[in-house]
């Protein structure tokens, strides 16, 4: 039967999820253990709280270290909005600004008719 010991390399026995540990042998044939970092969520979506494609799923400290193109996507609102929230911003604010013209329209058509008669 052989050893499956491990010698634990720091003072954390506990099984949480900030101290995952993966056992690996090495060359010489002892078994180490290799801690794993966290999974981290990544951004999300501020209205329809998706998770945003293209963005790594990093912790919040880290994203200083990556370079600009990592963090963002190039789009209007990208890396805070995800492309289908945009464009029903876009749609939403040129539909509501139709609406502003064909209200005035409408105003400009009663006044010229009443000034007529």
């Amino acid at each position: 039967m052989k050893d499956t010991r491990v010698t634990l390399k720091r003072r954390h026995p506990y099984a949480t999820k900030s101290n995952v540990l993966k056992i690996t042998k090495t060359p010489g044939g002892r078994l180490v253990a290799h801690r794993a970092a966290k999974k981290r969520n990544g951004p999300k979506c501020g209205d329809c709280k998706c998770s945003l494609p293209g963005i790594k799923h990093l912790a919040s400290f880290q994203y200083k270290n990556t370079h600009k193109r990592e963090r963002t996507v190039s789009r209007a609102y990208g890396g805070s909005r995800c492309a289908k929230c945009v464009r029903a911003r876009i749609v939403r604010a040129f539909l509501i600004e139709e609406q502003k013209i064909v209200k005035q329209m409408m105003l400009d058509k009663s006044k010229k008719k009443g000034g007529a008669a």
